[in-house]
């Protein structure tokens, strides 16, 4: 009996320990794929598909730029999102939102910054042993601290007289 105990105790302990030095680049959400093939859903046909005349004539890959079904797909995102193209000016009350964003001054190394610092808020907190042995996600948990809650936001700055639109109704639980 204390043999196979002594054995069960190792063998926790090297699983713990096996835990506990995996995964460098830590994960939060924990999001995996329930099946290994491709994901249906990924791929959407913007316009309409054609078989070509030969496919021995098609051109490479080029992953994220034009192709032959998706020719300009930075200018139809623009457009998708109500931008102008080709404008590349301003509009309306945009100078003033973009003089009050960058009042302070502009970094141009601000997303490796961020990058940077975000891994760092990941590797300290990335979640407990069993948290990680039994793949939970802890992704809400780590982030609380930077919460917004949008009630007392409102709240503050209504009380200094600035105009603010509703916001969503406080969820009540009955409990």
């Amino acid at each position: 009996m204390r043999v196979s105990s002594m054995k069960f105790l190792t063998f926790g302990a090297i699983i713990m320990g096996l835990v506990a030095c995996s995964n460098s680049d830590p994960s939060l959400m924990n999001l995996r794929a329930s099946q290994d093939g491709p994901d249906e859903f990924a791929i959407l046909p913007t316009k309409p598909l054609q078989e070509p005349k030969s496919y021995s004539e098609l051109p490479a890959p080029t992953p994220g730029q034009a192709n032959l079904t998706d020719p300009t797909p930075k200018a139809d995102a623009i457009a998708a999102l109500g931008g102008n193209l080709g404008s590349g000016k301003l509009r309306g009350g945009e100078g003033a939102l973009v003089s009050a964003a960058s009042r302070y001054g502009v970094s141009a190394n601000i997303r490796q910054v961020l990058e940077a610092s975000d891994l760092e808020w990941r590797k300290d907190n990335r979640g407990r042993v069993l948290e990680r042995l039994f793949n939970v996600n802890v992704y809400y948990r780590a982030y609380e601290a930077m919460h917004l809650n949008q009630h007392l936001e409102l709240e503050r700055l209504r009380r200094l007289g600035i105009w603010t639109p509703a916001a969503p109704p406080e969820v009540v639980t009955d409990r």
